[in-house]
């Protein structure tokens, strides 16, 4: 490679570019699948806790992360905060996993719901609807 003695305003210039684009060196995360596999395992340690306090965590445990960063990964691995119930009456029974199932094949999530409406004259009208996820 040769250096050409020439400065960097009119180097610049002959290419088309911003002085701007020379001088800062962008640097790209190199640690995304770590800290991505430390907020699923701290996810599912801590099933209660949000990616707020899980950025917490990992800033105790050295990682340089603002809640952003933390934020949109929680957003890409699907993660979620299950809703809070009250102590009498559970409806169901919970882990307080935020982790949430994704289907591996057809046919293994299904859901359903009952609607209910009135027709035009005032007749019960009511449907089973069952959707399946491919």
């Amino acid at each position: 490679m040769t250096e050409l003695c020439i400065s960097e305003r009119r180097a610049c210039r002959a290419l088309g570019q911003y002085r701007s684009t020379q001088r800062k060196i962008p640097t790209t995360p190199d640690d995304e699948a770590a800290l991505t596999a430390d907020i699923i395992e701290l996810a599912r340690q801590y099933g209660r806790y949000g990616y707020r306090r899980i950025t917490a965590l990992l800033r105790r445990a050295g990682w340089t992360v603002n809640k952003k960063r933390v934020e949109r990964i929680w957003r890409c691995e699907g993660l979620k905060v299950p809703a809070k119930q009250p102590k009498r009456g559970r409806l169901w029974l919970t882990d307080g996993s935020c982790i949430r199932l994704r289907p591996e094949r057809p046919n293994h999530v299904w859901s359903y719901d009952f609607v209910a409406d009135r027709t035009h004259d005032g007749k019960a009208f009511r449907m089973l609807s069952i959707g399946v996820q491919i």
